[in-house]
């Protein structure tokens, strides 16, 4: 039966380094995180603002930050149930990686999906499309090369299945994220018309 091997990464010097630093939790969430977590609710601010009724539905300034401190909030807390997912998919190939590994692959992996609402500042919804599923694809190939070198594991066809586990864990969390959105721009548009 042929091995599965995934390729190294271009700048796999990189990974190394991201593996071998020691950055805590905290540290992570409060450089990392939470600035790369403002940039998306802030571009739907801005979108909201600026092409209200065209790309976006016409809302007005407390239901667009409304929205937007959901939104923040989730990411923020989505970074921890995604380490912690991480943390516990290892088991399928019996390993147990400290929760600080977890954490730097949940926040790392993300930053193309976090960097794809500047594509907002181009007030073209085919643009935006293709942005964010150009962010979805590049997170999950960052996935694929990421896990090998910050997780640690040595095996290619573990590395393969862990990856695999973490991307489809990522997906569900990514979707229960836009759903927790959607809902909340229902609710917002819908109850706080009538504050306004």
């Amino acid at each position: 039966m042929a091995q599965l091997h995934i390729p190294h990464a271009p700048h796999s010097e990189a990974w190394d380094t991201l593996s071998h630093i020691h950055i805590s939790v905290v540290k992570m969430l409060l450089f990392y995180a939470v600035p790369l977590s403002v940039i998306p609710p802030a571009m739907i601010y801005y979108a909201g603002v600026t092409y209200g009724g065209n790309m976006l539905p016409m809302l007005s300034d407390l239901q667009l930050l409304t929205i937007g401190g959901v939104f923040f909030v989730v990411e923020l807390v989505m970074t921890f149930v995604v380490a912690y997912l991480i943390r516990s998919l290892s088991d399928v190939i019996d390993m147990k990686p400290a929760f600080e590994d977890c954490y730097k692959l949940a926040v790392v992996v993300p930053t193309p999906l976090w960097l794809a609402p500047l594509f907002l500042f181009i007030p073209s919804f085919i643009v935006n499309i293709t942005a964010g599923a150009a962010a979805l694809t590049l997170s999950g190939i960052l996935i694929f090369y990421s896990v090998p070198s910050i997780l640690k594991v040595k095996d290619d066809n573990q590395a393969f299945m862990l990856s695999g586990s973490i991307l489809a864990a990522g997906m569900v969390a990514w979707v229960t994220m836009m759903i927790l959105t959607l809902m909340t721009w229902s609710f917002v548009s819908s109850s706080l018309l009538l504050l306004v």
